[in-house]
């Protein structure tokens, strides 16, 4: 058998990219500088690929900040509005990504959504009535040649033309119909030059085939194959897809003209039976995804070698189940974590190595009598030290149905909270973190170190909350939040002190564009020992008369962004989590703390990808899982929640059923589009959709910000309507940062104004 993976990660094994990339955003090194980084970051990469022994070699999985914005600029997709600045062509790269505010204009970025079932975030291509589709650009060209040149023989990856079009946003009259045969041609010219210069292999990446697909979807994806594979030459094409199986277009698949197919049995419930009930052409490879490339654990030889071995007649070819890119580069950079936490763990490099493993076991006969085996079957067969914990078991199976309700109903809670409280007409606030800047990360830094003690730690920490409430104040904002300075991420800060978690010191992931994140690893049960927040919170609410909002992370989103258990269930893992979570809530009220945020930015994550599993799968265990983190607190109590870069719109139901008072979500990438389904829906809690993406450095202006305030006010009452950026402040300047609350303010004031004249009403 051969051996391959579907892409690999690209910020470098120390985020040497992420830095080098910030430092051109800063305009500190030139464009060609940043691609000696780049090329070296390639380099080191393939050459680690080849001497892994890998037979099939990803290229053009790199990306300065995400793939589908490489392949929208490839074909031409481009927005008339980034073409008309007089940009050079990475600058207007970039401006699609982040947006640009500067000499050569005003504009905002594209809009950006979450990759399928994971926390990285794609762009959004957009395809305009007046868009010429037609292969543009040569990256896959260059860096197919680049690794060649290397001595190393690559496969170049993209994005396939289906997804593509199925993830794109249609701005005019125009639909994928009428774009499909200039894109057909497009990628037909990729292929056959492609071929030119030396490729064998392409590899044409298509996820989004194992969603839900009706005929049309079907007939779409058959019309545009049939055309490029009949033109395709000499050049071997693999439809891979990934994220799930194809059971609605497995049988037509096989029969295309494809030189192979890869397939996720990971993640793909009915992949294996597919295969075993409908066969699988004997002239193709079959790649299939064994090696699990979104978690972190071992794999376990016996079990994938059992599948391997059912999949024997088969011509396989051993990959991952789905890109490294969701998983750390290596374990090398790792010296805190004992040993016997570590044997269990296998990121991107040591996964090169279970591809090597099982493709020498899998050629051997008798490969229980094998040391690699043996030492895996045994590593498999121990107890995990630390992982186990009783009390945490009992109180998890004595969860009663009440504990998931709370009392009163929502409109008895609001009018009491609209008493108590005494916020003005739409409410302004911040979504909880502000920025982390030099100091701040330095004065942690050198906390960790030992540099500096505890009480100097948390000294610095108070005085950046005092400076941070006087700001607030001076800005005007009607709820307050300290500031988040103690916290490193918002999911590792409450890891850190969970018991049940354990934390790496460089395994970082990319999220999006230049942000990654380090995802703890759930080890065993989760229980909480101590307070973890209220200290900070009632020291913020001293300094002010205005409430200030507790802030939590909950704990679906703390399970989907940290790297789970695989020996038990995730339904019972995240009640573990929101018991702990729970425990902080009460804590909280009991100390005085009016309102109180509990984070859910990631709820969408893991949702299945086939509506019929939503709740089956899902839904059914991670709304109660909310409910029971806040359904003890008393009615005066504001409950608020954020969400983040997804799609909502389809479960908005389930969203109003998680009983938050306060709901605040991202909207400004997405033209308010979910506040149509909130009105359909009858959406009963209260909302703060974003009026400004701070994932961006532009500033928005009072009258950008009024006008988005007015078209929510066609959609939503003015007594529901909070006033709010689309996520935390953390990773923006403090400079832009107090502009843009300033003009948010003054946008919340003239509104009011407007409202209470009855002026558009």
């Amino acid at each position: 058998m051969k051996t391959s993976i579907i892409g690999y990660p690209r910020v470098g094994a120390l985020r040497e990219l992420k830095f080098e990339t910030e430092k051109y955003f800063r305009k500190e090194i030139t464009e060609e500088q940043l691609e000696i980084t780049a090329r070296e970051i390639r380099k080191k990469q393939w050459l680690t690929l080849k001497d892994s022994g890998l037979d099939f070699i990803p290229s053009n999985d790199f990306s300065f900040y995400d793939n589908l914005l490489d392949t929208a600029v490839l074909f031409n997709i481009i927005p008339e509005r980034y073409v008309n600045m007089g940009l050079t062509p990475l600058e207007t790269y970039f401006a699609m990504a982040r947006g640009y505010q500067g000499g050569k204009g005003d504009v905002k970025a594209l809009a950006m959504k979450k990759w399928f079932n994971t926390n990285y975030h794609y762009m959004v291509p957009e395809i305009e009535d007046s868009t010429e589709i037609r292969l543009a650009g040569s990256k896959p060209l260059e860096e197919f040649s680049e690794a060649k040149a290397l001595g190393v023989k690559t496969k170049p990856v993209i994005i396939g033309i289906f997804t593509l079009l199925k993830l794109s946003r249609f701005t005019g009259e125009r639909k994928a119909d009428d774009f499909a045969d200039s894109l057909i041609a497009a990628y037909s010219s990729l292929i056959e030059q492609l071929g030119k210069i030396g490729a064998r292999w392409v590899q044409l990446d298509e996820p989004y085939l194992v969603h839900d697909l009706d005929e049309k979807d079907i007939a779409l994806f058959e019309y545009l194959y049939s055309r490029i594979l009949s033109s395709k030459g000499d050049v071997k094409i693999l439809l891979q897809t990934y994220f799930g199986d194809v059971r609605d277009i497995y049988s037509r698949l096989i029969g295309m003209d494809f030189d192979g197919v890869g397939l996720d049995f990971i993640e793909g419930r009915k992949a294996l039976s597919l295969v075993k009930e409908q066969g699988f052409p004997s002239e193709k490879l079959l790649f299939a995804g064994v090696v699990n490339g979104k978690n972190i654990w071992r794999n376990n030889y016996g079990k994938t070698l059992s599948l391997l071995r059912e999949l024997s007649e088969y011509n396989v070819v051993i990959s991952t189940s789905c890109s490294l890119l969701h998983v750390p580069y290596t374990l090398k950079n790792e010296s805190l974590l004992s040993e016997k936490y570590t044997r269990h763990f296998a990121f991107a490099e040591e996964k090169l190595g279970e591809l090597a493993d099982l493709k020498l076991l899998a050629d051997i006969t008798s490969y229980e009598d094998e040391e690699t085996f043996k030492e895996n079957k045994s590593l498999f067969a121990e107890e995990r030290a630390d992982s186990s914990d009783s009390a945490v078991q009992k109180r998890v199976s004595q969860i009663k149905e009440e504990d998931f309700i709370r009392l009163p109903a929502f409109e008895e809670r609001e009018a009491v909270q609209k008493s108590s409280l005494n916020l003005p007409l739409f409410p302004t606030t911040t979504i909880g973190s502000f920025p982390q800047t030099a100091d701040v990360k330095a004065n942690r830094r050198a906390w960790k170190n030992g540099d500096t003690s505890e009480e100097e730690h948390k000294q610095f920490n108070r005085e950046k909350i005092r400076e941070c409430v006087a700001l607030q104040e001076k800005i005007g904002l009607d709820v307050l939040v300290h500031g988040e300075y103690e916290r490193n991420d918002m999911v590792e800060y409450f890891g850190e002190q969970l018991k049940g978690f354990l934390f790496t010191e460089k395994a970082w992931v990319q999220s999006y564009g230049t942000r990654c994140v380090k995802p703890p690893i759930i080890w065993g049960d989760v229980s909480r020992e101590r307070a973890m927040t209220v200290e900070w919170s009632v020291y913020t609410q001293s300094l002010t008369e205005k409430p200030m909002k507790g802030m939590l992370t909950g704990p679906v989103t703390i399970l989907n962004w940290s790297f789970p258990r695989e020996d038990i269930s995730i339904r019972e893992s995240t009640y573990q989590i929101a018991l702990a979570i729970r425990d902080e809530v009460l804590d909280l009220e009991s100390n005085g703390i009016r309102i109180i945020q509990v984070d859910e930015a990631a709820l969408r994550e893991k949702l299945p990808l086939r509506k019929s599993d939503w709740y089956s799968e899902y839904l059914d265990w991670a709304i109660p899982a909310f409910r029971l983190v806040h359904s003890g607190v008393k009615p005066e109590t504001q409950i608020h929640t954020h969400m983040c870069y997804s799609e909502f719109t389809d479960i908005i139901p389930a969203i109003d059923d998680m009983d938050a008072d306060i709901i605040t979500f991202e909207a400004s990438r997405s033209d308010l589009l979910i506040l149509d389904s909130l009105k359909e829906n009858n959406f009963k809690t209260k909302v703060g959709p974003g009026v400004y993406d701070i994932h961006s450095p532009r500033v928005p202006s009072v009258e950008e910000i009024k006008a988005a305030v007015r078209e929510m006010l066609k959609k939503v009452g003015r007594e529901k309507l909070w006033i709010n950026p689309d996520c935390g402040l953390k990773t923006r300047g403090e400079t832009e940062t107090v502009k843009s609350l300033n003009n948010l303010v003054q946008a919340a004031r003239e509104i009011r104004a407007e409202s209470e004249r009855g002026i558009g009403q």
